[in-house]
């Protein structure tokens, strides 16, 4: 059997959100760490997700939104693949612009130069949005290719949160079988 971890991004996501959605649907969802609101500690999160990866000795699909998406990353150039981990679904990762000053909301810790830029040790798909305001399709595909993950394009999909439409996703549920 395969366990999924979700990876939550900066804040917690609303009960109609799809990440909330697939945790109560299905039984061998877990989230990482419980999701919160900010701030948004990548050390934390980093330490989060190794203790839940840690857990078991089951094959492990991460599935990650967001910011989640740079907790993977930092978790995997920190500890390699210490544990089961065989794929991670990474879902419309930030960009962080080097020259942003970083407002009072905004995480202390998750910084441009925070992002490790070098390949996962496990498959990874990277879902990117033709209309994230966050990030632009451009920045999608560095992320991808500093990663080593198979680039996805999902369209016009805004974020790929609640507010751009999407409380169930289908397509995300079919790219998460893929992984397993």
């Amino acid at each position: 059997m395969t366990r999924h971890l979700l990876v939550p991004g900066r804040g917690a996501p609303r009960p109609e959100h799809w990440l909330s959605r697939w945790a109560r649907a299905n039984p061998d969802y877990r989230w990482a760490s419980e999701p919160t609101g900010p701030p948004f500690v990548l050390a934390d999160r980093v330490v989060a997700l190794h203790a839940a990866v840690t857990t078991s000795g089951e094959a492990t699909v991460l599935i990650a939104h967001s910011a989640g998406c740079i907790t993977v990353a930092a978790w995997a150039a920190r500890y390699g693949n210490a544990g089961t981990v065989h794929a991670a679904l990474l879902i419309a990762p930030p960009y962080l612009d080097p020259r942003r000053r970083p407002g009072p909301d905004d995480p202390g810790d998750l910084r441009h130069d925070m992002i490790p830029r070098r390949p996962l040790p496990f498959r990874t798909v990277l879902v990117a949005s033709r209309t994230d305001p966050y990030t632009s399709y451009e920045q999608f595909e560095q992320y991808a290719a500093d990663w080593g993950s198979q680039l996805y394009d999902a369209g016009d999909a805004g974020h790929l949160e609640t507010a751009s439409g999407y409380g169930p996703w289908p397509a995300g549920e079919r790219l998460v079988a893929s992984l397993a």
